[in-house]
C-alpha cells in the first residue's frame, strides 16, 4: 500500500475545509469606505456600504448603483 495517494487526499480535504469565503475587492474597498463615511457622518454611504457588504458576504452581486458610489467614493 502506498502512503502517498493517502496523503494527498488528506491535504486536499484539509485545504478545502479549511478555505473560507475570502474578501473580494468589492468587500474590501466597502469596509475601507464604511470606516471613513462613519468618521464623516455621512449616513447615506453607510447605508450603502453596509448593502454592499451584505449582498457580498451572501454571495449576491451588489447592485451598480451601490458599487459606483464605493468605488467613487475617493475620487
Amino acid at each position: 500500500m502506498n502512503a502517498f495517494p493517502l496523503v494527498a487526499a488528506q491535504s486536499e480535504r484539509l485545504g478545502t475545509a479549511a478555505d473560507g469565503p475570502k474578501p473580494d475587492g468589492a468587500l474590501a474597498t466597502a469596509w475601507i469606505v464604511l470606516e471613513a463615511a462613519n468618521d464623516l457622518g455621512d449616513h447615506a454611504t453607510v447605508e450603502i456600504c453596509r448593502r454592499v457588504i451584505d449582498a457580498s458576504l451572501s454571495g449576491r452581486p451588489a447592485t451598480p448603483a451601490d458599487m459606483h458610489v464605493i468605488l467613487d467614493y475617493f475620487g
